[in-house]
């Protein structure tokens, strides 16, 4: 087994260093989300960071990166106040992937991609059409992270949306019948598959030692 203490870590080449951290926390979620900005200009940018934060309110968390240069996403969700959350699946992890380009805030990454943006319900943010499963998210607040100045976005969903039959009847949405990719690092993308559910577990009637 590979051992790499804090120092190794520190020392690493920084391309090798950003790979070994980014992958060794296991797979993530792989999520584009769309935002509009005051002037009317579309963003949307992969993230692998999306989180539940809790079910009742429905709430979900993601990460951003210090604010030290723009980032057209924070910006746009801070001023309106909505953004979306769209799951990427197997056919468009390419597109997905090159909207982590940066470009510059009046050029939208829908005109620089095969991605195409829609709206529903007069949401302001535009949702991506080819996603399999769409959540409206309305900005609730957000938390500073002083050990290195990343920020922890936190919505409420506000409209859901999923297509055919990936919702079970529990309510499970199944997401390997809509191939929706995973992220393994910065730039790994997996179609997961589900191989077994486990039900709610309760504790077992363990015979009493004497």
């Amino acid at each position: 087994m590979t051992y790499f203490s804090e120092s190794d870590i520190e020392n690493l080449e920084h391309i090798y260093k950003i790979n070994l951290i980014n992958s060794c926390s296991g797979y993530k979620s792989a999520n584009l989300i769309g935002t509009k900005s005051v002037n009317g200009i579309e963003n949307v940018a992969v993230f692998s960071s999306v989180t539940h934060i809790g079910s009742s309110p429905a709430m979900l968390g993601f990460f951003l990166r210090p604010t030290t240069v723009i980032r057209n996403t924070y910006e746009n969700l801070k001023s309106t106040g909505f953004y979306t959350i769209n799951h990427i699946h197997q056919n468009i992890t390419e597109e997905a992937h090159h909207t982590s380009a940066k470009y510059d805030a009046s050029i939208s990454e829908f005109d620089a991609t095969q991605l195409k943006s829609e709206y529903k319900s007069e949401f302001l943010a535009p949702f991506v059409k080819e996603a399999p499963i769409q959540l409206a998210m309305q900005f609730v607040e957000e938390y500073n992270i002083k050990a290195n100045n990343t920020i922890l976005v936190i919505g409420k969903i506000v409209g859901l949306y999923i297509n055919g039959d990936l919702v079970e009847d529990d309510g499970f949405v199944n997401l390997t019948k809509a191939k929706v990719a995973a992220i393994n690092g910065l730039d790994g993308y997996v179609i997961p598959e589900t191989k077994t559910r486990y039900g709610y577990q309760r504790p077992k009637e363990l015979k009493a030692s004497f």
